[in-house]
């Protein structure tokens, strides 16, 4: 076995081992889709998206291709391809980051501190600039449409979900939740 091929099975187990649901695409290691929550005290708070990624060949001297499997309302994010505008993805890459950086530092810091600067999705970079307020609704309609747990078969967040999740998160899905056996 390769060097890169065990850094991309190291680092899919460690993706696994932590608290993300993956869900392998096909049987060679290089796509899958992880379950992606936004970001407490943010507007994208409670959702939940499906992230396909990608791992190249030359993986991790090259980085992985993410993109949003569910719509998001977001500047830097193609609402119809999901495709991300993300310097440290695209451009600054290094290989000492993994898989657990993605979903743990860059796709957080992406949606807690949009660039509309350098959009991908130029109506929601031209209404965050001139209306926030707007923009942040918008950002929630989105969430509560197309990204509910229930939709992409992500189940609540399991052992810390009393601190992770408001009872407003809860509410909705109790009683459907309540009694079910973990997949």
């Amino acid at each position: 076995m390769s060097s890169p091929s065990k850094r991309r099975e190291m680092d899919l187990m460690k993706l696994m081992m932590s608290d993300y649901r993956v869900e392998m695409i096909n049987d060679g290691m290089q796509e899958f889709y992880v379950d992606f929550r936004g970001p407490k005290d943010s507007p994208y708070q409670g959702g939940v998206w499906r992230i396909r990624v990608e791992l190249p060949n030359a993986y991790p001297y090259k980085s992985p291709s993410i993109g949003f499997v569910n719509k998001i309302y977001h500047p830097n994010v193609d609402e119809m391809s999901g495709s991300v505008c993300l310097d440290v993805i695209n451009q600054t890459w290094s290989p000492m980051f993994d898989l657990v950086n993605v979903f743990e530092v860059f796709l957080p810091q992406l949606l807690l501190y949009p660039n509309p600067s350098d959009p991908l999705n130029g109506e929601a970079a031209a209404l965050m600039m001139r209306d926030k307020s707007t923009y942040e609704q918008r950002v929630k309609e989105y969430c509560e449409r197309y990204a509910k747990p229930e939709d992409i078969g992500a189940a609540p967040e399991e052992e810390s979900s009393d601190e992770e999740l408001s009872e407003d998160d809860f509410a909705s899905s109790d009683e459907e939740v309540v009694g079910k056996p973990d997949p």
